[in-house]
C-alpha cells in the first residue's frame, strides 16, 4: 500500500472516530500531522481582492477522500454559490441543509443573473494547493436597489438552490459586500493540504 493511499485511509478513520478539530483556517488531524485548509478570495468591479479563510465541513472533506482516493466517481464540476445569512458555516453543513440554513441567494432579479451557479474551474496543481485564480468565477448582480451578500460556498451541484451533491465548504465573510445593479463578482477559492 503506497503512502497516499494509507494517509487516506487514516483520514478517514480519524473522521469516523471524530478525532479531528476545526479550527479557524480549516480542519487538522493532530494525530497525523496533517492540515486541510481553504479560503475565498472576492472582488467588486475588478478592484482589489479581499481574502477569507473558509470552513472545510465535514462531509466536503470526505468527498474530497472518496473522490480522490476511494472508489467514489468524480461529479461533473464544483460550483460556487453566494448567501445571505447570518449563520456561520458549521462543520455539520451539508448540501442538503445549506440552501435554507445559509439563504442562499437564488433569484434572478435580486441576486446574480446566471441561471446556475458558477463553475469552479481550477488549474491541476504539482504542489499542495488548488485553485482556481488563472479562470476565476464572474457572475453580474442584478437588484433594484442594493444586495448583500455574506458568504460563499463550494459545492458539486450548480442548482441554485440545489439541496443534492455535496458541500465541500462555506465561509462568511468579517462584513457584508454590498452591490448595486450590474455590479460585477469575481469569485475564487483554493483548497491547500499540508502534512
Amino acid at each position: 500500500m503506497n503512502l497516499r493511499n494509507k494517509l487516506a485511509r487514516a483520514i478517514v478513520r480519524a473522521l469516523d472516530r471524530e478525532i479531528f478539530d476545526v479550527t479557524e483556517t480549516g480542519i487538522a488531524f493532530p494525530t497525523l500531522g496533517a492540515h486541510v485548509a481553504g479560503e475565498y478570495f472576492d472582488r467588486v468591479n475588478g478592484g482589489a481582492w479581499q481574502r477569507t479563510p473558509n470552513l472545510i465541513v465535514t462531509e466536503g472533506l470526505a468527498h474530497i477522500l472518496n473522490v480522490a482516493l476511494g472508489g467514489k466517481a468524480k461529479p461533473a464540476g464544483a460550483y460556487l454559490a453566494l448567501f445571505s445569512g447570518a449563520a456561520a458555516p458549521a462543520p455539520n453543513w451539508t448540501a442538503a441543509s445549506f440552501a435554507a440554513i445559509a439563504s442562499e441567494i437564488v433569484s434572478l432579479t435580486e441576486g446574480y443573473t446566471s441561471p446556475t451557479r458558477p463553475v469552479w474551474t481550477p488549474v491541476d496543481t504539482a504542489g499542495n494547493s488548488i485553485d482556481n485564480m488563472a479562470a476565476v468565477a464572474t457572475v453580474t448582480i442584478a437588484t433594484a436597489g442594493q444586495l448583500n451578500v455574506t458568504g460563499a460556498a463550494l459545492l458539486t451541484n450548480n442548482t441554485k438552490g440545489g439541496t443534492t451533491g455535496a458541500l465541500i465548504s462555506a465561509t462568511k465573510y468579517a462584513a457584508a459586500r454590498v452591490f448595486q445593479n450590474a455590479d460585477t463578482y469575481d469569485i475564487g477559492y483554493r483548497l491547500s493540504l499540508t502534512v
